[in-house]
Formats: C-alpha cells, sequence, structure tokens
C-alpha cells in the first residue's frame, strides 16, 4: 500500500530523493543549495520530488547565511527608504545584513533571483508589494527560508505570512474628512488596479462618499502608478474639466505632489482653489507648501514587523499558522485642505 503524504515527508531522505530522480545524493544537495551547474531539466525533475515528499533541510543542515533578503518590486523614491529603514533596524538589533534587490517593476520575481537566494541561505525573506509563484515557494521551503510579504499586491493567501495596512480604513477617513470641510464632488486618483491596498483605498473613498449620501462619478476615478508624473498628467485631466473637482484624494503622496504641480500650471491656488489629501506620510509630505494633509501608512512600523515576523518563523522549527497583520492608519491633517470656496 503506497504511504500517506504525510509519512512520506516524515520519512523522505535526500538518498531517496536521488533515487527517484535518478541522480546522486549530491546532485540532490546542489540542488537544494542553488548551485548552478544542474541541468535544467534535471533540477526541474528534483524539485518537483522535493516538493511532493515535502522535504525540508533539518536545522543542523540549514547553515544560514547572516543576512534578510529584502526585495522590492521597484526602487524609486522615498518610500522605499522607509521600508529600508524598518527592516534595517531589526536586522542590526540582530546581528544580520541586509541584501536589497529589485524585480524591475513585476510583482513577482525572476527565478533567477530564488535561484540565488536559495544559494545565499539568509534568515529569511521580506518581500514588498511582490508576490512568489508555487514553485518559489516551494523552493525557499524546501531550504527552510521563511518569507513574509510586507503590502501584499494581490491576496497573498492563507498559507502565506503578510503585512499591511488599514488601506480601506485610511481611504474612508481621507475621504470623510473632505465631506465634513463641506466638498462634494471629490476626484480620486487611485493606484494600480492590479494592486490590493490600490483598491482597498478607492473603495474606502467611495464608500465615504455614498455614507455621505453623495454619488459616486465614476468619471472622477482615474487610475495612476502611485508616481509622480501619474499625478501631474491625471492631475491635469481632472482640473482641466469645466466641472472640476474641489477636492482630490491623490491615493498616495506621490501622485498628490503630482497634483500639486497640475494645480501650478493651471493656476490654482492649494488649498483655496482645490484641496488635496494624500496617503503615506512620508517625510516630503511636512516639507512641501502647503504642508499636505494625508493618510498616516505606519511604513517603518510595517517593516519592522515583517522582519521580525520573518525572523520568528526561522526560528520555529514546527510548521506553523500563517499570520496576517494589518496596522493601523490615521489621517494627519495639515495645511491643503479647507472648505471649498463656494461654501
Amino acid at each position: 500500500m503506497k504511504p500517506s503524504k504525510s509519512a512520506e515527508t516524515q520519512t523522505a531522505t535526500l538518498a531517496e530523493i536521488a533515487r527517484a530522480a535518478g541522480v546522486s545524493a549530491p546532485t540532490v544537495s546542489k540542488v537544494l543549495n542553488g548551485r548552478a551547474d544542474v541541468a535544467p531539466a534535471t533540477r526541474t525533475r528534483v524539485e518537483g520530488l522535493l516538493r511532493v515528499h515535502g522535504y525540508r533541510r533539518r536545522r543542523a543542515e540549514a547553515s544560514r547565511s547572516p543576512l534578510i533578503d529584502l526585495i522590492f518590486h521597484e526602487l524609486e523614491s522615498a518610500w522605499a527608504l522607509e521600508v529600508i529603514r524598518g527592516v534595517e533596524n531589526v536586522a542590526r538589533d540582530a546581528g544580520l545584513s541586509v541584501v536589497l534587490s529589485e524585480s524591475a517593476g513585476r510583482l513577482s520575481p525572476g527565478r533567477t533571483w530564488a535561484d540565488q537566494v536559495a544559494a545565499r541561505r539568509p534568515h529569511g525573506v521580506v518581500l514588498v508589494l511582490s508576490e512568489l509563484d508555487e514553485s518559489q515557494r516551494a523552493l525557499l521551503t524546501s531550504r527552510s527560508i521563511p518569507f513574509v510579504v510586507m503590502d501584499p499586491a494581490g491576496d497573498p493567501g492563507p498559507d502565506v505570512p503578510s503585512i499591511g495596512a488599514t488601506n480601506w480604513q485610511g481611504g474612508l477617513a481621507a475621504t470623510r474628512h473632505l465631506v465634513e470641510l463641506g466638498h462634494t464632488r471629490i476626484g480620486a486618483i487611485s493606484g494600480p488596479s492590479r494592486m490590493m491596498c490600490a483598491r482597498a483605498r478607492v473603495d474606502g473613498y467611495r464608500a465615504a462618499l455614498e455614507t455621505a449620501g453623495l454619488p459616486v462619478d465614476p468619471s472622477l476615478i482615474v487610475a495612476g502608478d502611485f508616481h509622480h508624473d501619474a499625478g501631474y498628467r491625471l492631475g491635469l485631466t481632472l482640473l482641466r474639466r469645466p466641472d472640476r473637482p474641489t477636492a482630490v484624494f491623490a491615493g498616495n503622496d506621490l501622485q498628490a505632489l503630482g497634483l500639486y504641480e497640475a494645480a501650478r500650471e493651471l493656476g490654482l491656488r492649494i488649498p483655496e482653489d482645490l484641496s488635496v489629501v494624500g496617503f503615506d506620510d512620508l517625510p516630503v509630505a511636512r516639507w512641501v507648501g502647503p504642508p499636505l494633509t494625508t493618510v498616516r501608512q505606519p511604513l517603518t512600523e510595517m517593516a519592522e514587523a515583517a522582519a521580525r515576523l520573518v525572523l520568528e518563523l526561522g526560528r520555529e522549527p514546527e510548521e506553523r499558522a500563517a499570520t496576517r497583520m494589518e496596522l493601523a492608519t490615521s489621517l494627519v491633517v495639515r495645511s491643503s485642505t479647507v472648505a471649498p470656496a463656494s461654501a
């Protein structure tokens, strides 16, 4: 009778996996260690068997490098610096270093990256606005390399530890603030629809309008990419309308700064002619003129929580349930929002 999967998981050894794959035990060891000198077809066959048997490196075998791997889908802004600071804080206290990498705008890093991580054998991996495909997850799991997703782009699934923020509540608070000031025509520059955090912020915006009994005008909701240029370009589109909004929820601080530039180009004053709310509360939000009303997303604290969690997962000898944690956002009112002139 064929043994159950749980029995296979408990008893599988490198020698057994090597026999099943038709290769030597040293070849299986090379695959486990991420060595490049293995034929692609052999690597695929061995990793498939490692997944089937649920093989994990024994703790004695899993000699880890004093590293935490931190990967972004892109590295272009002060947003990333806040995250790096948080991971560095935890790594420094633990006597570890941080390896920083970028997936060039792709939400899922390439296979080469996964092989490099497997070869480095860090204490853990923190992925920011990124996600792993099934083979990458299996590769890290088979080598006992824990991973945590911070601010996941999509639904990470019930078995993936993740750290996020209360994005829906933040979008609600930003829009409710504008409604309470008396604005009834409020635009929104969202982030990419493929990102869960962007969708949640716009959903909060919609909820605030609906709760106040105000109509949701789809033409006032435009999708950006969380960059300054999108805020500028889409800001011009919204503000050139004959029925332009009197306030805009910009979705993040960088797009809010682009909106500032668009307003200046069109001769509109902030906040007298246009109220603006951002999201993130980057340091620049306090320095820009006028200082930006925004929703504080605790980026450094989120990164610290992700780094602490990945180290905790590495210390656990047994599997544990995935953790989903959301840190609270809060509205920070500054000088970019006032009652509309018509009020």
